[in-house]
């Protein structure tokens, strides 16, 4: 039976995401510099914009800022898979969105777990890219086989993990004391291991069949491989990291730079070349890059018809530049074709956007119909229109970062596709569709507009 004894899923997400940050720092020490340069950025560019500071304010995101982070983590079985959903769910993380990366050379499919609740997310919006490997996609048969015996012979939970996730599912939530015992059980999971559980010639290749692979089916748990900040201003940051001699990844995924941000645009340090120590009758010391460091900048939601655009507009700019040189000035010419104005993405149904009632101007002389559209409403300066914040992830941005850390061994097309059906039998539950969530997002907003439109007094005339 549920008490008030129990700890909120909120606040177990918010103390188990500073200790992986903690964690992370201890081990990768680039990382914390990388804190500090996200920090000084923001506060530069909250400086510079009382504008976008007061908007951040109003939306609920400026207090959320210096806590956002989101981390990703390779799982190998379809058991590892299904008991992280519910590590996570204890955390109150749900499964959002199917991510195919097959079509962009890296053989694996994902989901994103994270808060879905708007309270939620102000408070905590700490989310992790949660890929599965695809065995499936290994080409030799044999490799195969000796990858999938090898992941069925490890455990990544501790078994007071598992312990602590059955009781909570059990009694409806955990204590204060069994909350610090499984935030401490539930990061042993995500621990950097520098002993490889194979010999050095097993991992030669599976790495040659592709990097990720041997990532996944060659240690002891999946490590978090980067935690990532949310910046304000991601070209800033970019330029920051090569002038204190920081090796980022030679452009930024995503969208361009624009006035109305978009989507999600990443960027990262690139991974650092770690000593491992290898199996076998007399060992062997080698070396592995998996873990970099990470930042993004979060747009606005868009819309199916918003979305349709935006990979439209992609795949065109990715024909017209070829190289690194050329995709930047193509990215730009080729999204002109997409508004770079909230009030023209909200009239075109691109985007998502959060209403609220402007106060100012709640004194009038007639009522509101209880039919007016969004956009009478708008235009009589009755409510405001802030864009949704995208919360979620870019498929060809993800394997992007994927491939720029992980180096070109075994890059090849993978011709199966998606297997969302697959994915979600291993998982337990369907994936949460991200759209439907924005959707209901903003129609609660309008809702609540009109509620509150609705008991405002109207003035008497002369």
């Amino acid at each position: 039976m549920k008490t008030n004894a129990f700890v909120e899923p909120d606040d177990i997400r918010t103390l188990f995401s500073r200790a992986l940050s903690g964690m992370y720092k201890t081990e990768v020490p680039q990382y914390g510099a990388l804190l500090d340069l996200v920090a000084d950025i923001n506060a530069e560019v909250l400086q510079e914009s009382k504008e976008l500071a007061d908007r951040l304010r109003v939306a609920g995101q400026l207090d959320r800022l210096d806590v956002e982070r989101h981390g990703a983590i390779r799982l190998g079985t379809v058991e590892e898979l299904a008991v992280m959903r519910r590590l996570f769910a204890v955390m109150g993380m749900r499964a959002v969105g199917y991510y195919d990366l097959s079509v962009a050379g890296v053989p694996v499919h994902a989901t994103a777990f994270r808060p879905v609740e708007d309270s939620s997310l102000k408070r905590n919006p700490f989310r992790v890219f949660t890929s599965l490997l695809r065995l499936d996609l290994i080409g030799d048969a044999a490799l195969r086989e000796r990858a999938a015996k090898i992941l069925v012979g490890r455990s990544i939970f501790t078994p007071r993990c598992l312990e602590l996730i059955d009781r909570a599912e059990r009694d409806g939530g955990l204590s204060g004391r069994d909350t610090q015992e499984f935030v401490a059980q539930a990061l042993e999971t995500f621990r950097w291991h520098s002993e490889a559980t194979v010999d050095i010639e097993t991992y030669r290749q599976l790495r040659a069949s592709h990097p990720l692979i041997a990532d996944v089916v060659c240690f002891k748990g999946p490590h978090i491989n980067h935690l990532t900040p949310r910046v304000l201003d991601i070209d800033q940051a970019q330029a920051a990291m090569l002038e204190k001699g920081i090796r980022a990844k030679d452009a930024i995924e995503g969208p361009p730079k624009r006035k109305c941000p978009i989507l999600l645009r990443q960027t990262s340090f690139l991974a650092l070349e770690e000593p491992i120590r290898f199996q076998g009758a007399e060992g062997a010391d080698g070396t592995h890059t998996a873990r970099f460091g990470e930042i993004e900048q979060r747009g606005c939601a868009l819309t199916p018809k918003g979305r349709a655009l935006y990979d439209d507009l992609l795949k065109a700019s990715l024909e017209a530049g070829r190289d690194a040189g050329s995709r930047a000035s193509a990215l730009a010419r080729v999204f002109e074709a997409f508004p770079d104005d909230a009030r023209a993405l909200q009239r075109a149904g691109l985007a998502y956007f959060r209403y609220s009632v402007d106060r100012r101007n709640l004194v009038r002389s007639r009522p509101v119909s209880a039919n007016a559209s969004v956009d009478e409403l708008l235009d009589q300066s009755l409510v405001r229109a802030e864009p949704l914040v995208y919360e979620d992830f870019l498929p060809v941005s993800a394997a992007g970062i994927f491939r720029s850390n992980l180096g070109s061994e075994g890059a090849a097309r993978y011709v199966a596709g998606g297997n969302r059906e697959a994915f979600e039998t291993a998982l337990g539950t369907s994936v949460m569709n991200e759209f439907a969530l924005y959707e209901a997002a903003q129609a609660a907003s309008l809702e609540e507009c009109r509620r509150e439109l609705a008991n405002v007094p109207v003035m008497a005339s002369n």
